[in-house]
């Protein structure tokens, strides 16, 4: 059984909705924060003290998007590819990790994330400006298609929609990217990211 440390509310979402698409039995370790976004206590099995670590039996693993890539990959196609499909799983997980979580966070913080007093209204907005870029990028690309890899949903989807999530519960102003705002319920309405989404939701 995958044992996921975290909580729903955390990065940890990610891996939760990751083991619900694949099917695999779970089971989550709650591990949340105290004030200032530390640890409530520490994380001994992963070197950087922070959620999610995935333990699955002699792995431990940390990381969310390299944990869901794991997990995709103990089951295979359609949640991961093969051949050339995989490595644009890779190119998409990549690109949500450095093109657009750092911008969507750097949002999410002067948004609703931080207390409002330590919040800075520039930083917000200098955040939506880049995410809106990287945006326009994903809005030609899904022009194309339904999903970012082939005719399907796969873990790519997954990894990248999970990134935007508390962008999408938060207010976030996807008007001018219909195509990505389509794309995103159409993941997050999935019946296991909707189990997922329950976990953190509730």
């Amino acid at each position: 059984m995958l044992k996921i440390h975290g909580i729903a509310r955390s990065r940890a979402f990610r891996c939760i909705w990751a083991a619900e698409e694949a099917g695999l039995a779970y089971e989550v370790i709650p591990l949340g924060f105290v004030p200032g976004f530390k640890l409530e206590r520490p994380l001994a099995i992963n070197p950087n003290n922070k959620i999610p670590a995935l333990e699955d039996g002699d792995l431990v693993l940390f990381e969310s998007l390299a944990i869901n890539l794991h997990i995709a990959g103990k089951v295979g196609a359609p949640l991961m590819p093969t051949g050339n499909d995989a490595s644009r799983v890779l190119q998409w997980t990549l690109w949500a990790a450095t093109e657009a979580e750092p911008h969507v966070m750097r949002w999410a913080y002067n948004t609703f994330i931080r207390p409002p007093e330590d919040r800075i209204a520039a930083e917000a907005v200098l955040g939506k400006e880049a995410t809106d870029q990287r945006l326009a990028v994903l809005e030609t690309e899904l022009a194309a298609r339904d999903y970012l890899v082939g005719t399907g949903f796969t873990i790519a989807d997954l990894n990248l929609a999970s990134v935007l999530y508390g962008a999408v519960m938060n207010g976030y102003d996807f008007a001018a990217f219909p195509k990505v705002k389509a794309w995103l319920a159409r993941c997050l309405e999935r019946p296991a990211a909707k189990r997922a989404r329950a976990q953190r939701e509730g």
